[in-house]
């Protein structure tokens, strides 16, 4: 009997130790930005984006390469940038070339014969790209951690229509110079420029839900101030903020209003309506570059801007903050 009791006691020890916890490590205050930033994200490999005639002939697409296509290797050479596929086909005695790509997960070989143009450079009939610029919002940082978060979305490479995998990538402080408008039918932009000497901050993912990395500049704790992270549960109907830029680097603060919630969708959590009669003279609605302008509501931050409903552009969508700060949390 005695041996049973102990027998049991043993199972009930083992069981209480295997329940997961919580793993995530984010603070529950973090700071709620909305400054504007310029993003540069480097590609994992060179990304084939397009071919060119060479003779009348698209040599390259006649040889196996797909749009989308990654090159890894010219040769034996790891490449990661246009500079190092130049300068390994520069380096490289033949005119017929073994590529290594990656097509989706899978690995092949691809042979392309270099042709000549009419003054004797070699031609590989590829359009390339290994880097994307561009600008958005930062939503939080973490004060804790220094992990931060933008966007709400992902970067994709225009001409793919495909998630741009990335090696690495860089944040800047930048300043607005000018807006275009958002219409129904057309959505506007920020237009910003941005010093790309000192690096605000390190990007490691570009996931559905936004980009992440960790921020390298010292944090002022005067003025910025951390907010409480507010759960899907703690939002309601009705009105709230969003903090954004919209003249030089000044963050300002416009109301919204909330007319949906969805718990269920991965990204497109909070459906709202721009009412701030100020942000609307100046944007004509949600405008690109908006894109991880922090959501408030009741003290808290909620989420973030994500993305703008075309035909009715004062419309808009957002994301969790809590869906942000656990993808965060995983660098």
């Amino acid at each position: 009997m005695k041996f049973k009791n102990k027998l049991l006691l043993t199972i009930a020890i083992l069981l209480i130790t295997i329940i997961p916890i919580n793993i995530y490590a984010y603070s529950n205050y973090v700071i709620a930005s909305g400054e504007t930033i310029g993003i540069e994200v480097n590609s994992k490999g060179v990304l084939v984006v397009g071919f060119y005639e060479v003779d009348n002939a698209y040599i390259a697409k006649d040889a196996g390469f797909e749009v989308g296509d990654k090159i890894t290797k010219i040769e034996k050479t790891e490449v990661t940038s246009i500079s190092e596929m130049v300068e390994a086909l520069n380096n490289s005695q033949n005119k017929k070339i073994e590529f290594t790509i990656l097509r989706g997960k899978e690995e092949k070989k691809v042979s392309l014969t270099l042709k000549e143009d009419t003054n004797a450079v070699l031609k590989t009939g590829l359009y390339v790209k290994d880097q994307i610029n561009g600008i958005g919002t930062l939503t939080y940082i973490d004060p804790e951690t220094k992990r931060f978060g933008a966007l709400g979305h992902e970067i994709i490479e225009s001409t793919t229509a495909q998630k741009f995998e990335i090696k690495d990538g860089k944040i800047f402080n930048a300043s607005v110079s000018n807006i275009e408008k958002s219409r129904d039918g057309a959505a506007g932009e920020k237009n910003a420029t941005y010093d790309k000497s000192t690096t605000a901050g390190e990007i490691d993912n570009n996931d559905i839900t936004g980009i992440y990395g960790t921020y390298k500049e010292e944090i002022d704790a005067a003025n910025l101030e951390t907010m409480e992270v507010g759960t899907a549960n703690d939002i309601k109907l009705g009105q709230a903020t969003i903090k954004t830029v919209i003249d030089s680097n000044q963050v300002e603060e416009f109301t919204i209003n909330i007319i949906g919630i969805d718990k269920k969708s991965e990204t497109k959590n909070i459906l709202f309506e721009i009412t701030d009669s100020k942000l609307l003279e100046k944007t004509g609605g949600v405008v690109q570059g908006m894109s991880g302008s922090p959501i408030l509501q009741n003290n808290k931050i909620i989420g973030a801007v994500n993305y703008v409903i075309v035909n009715d552009t004062k419309k808009g969508y957002g994301i969790f903050i809590t869906t942000m700060l656990e993808e965060g949390d995983k660098g």
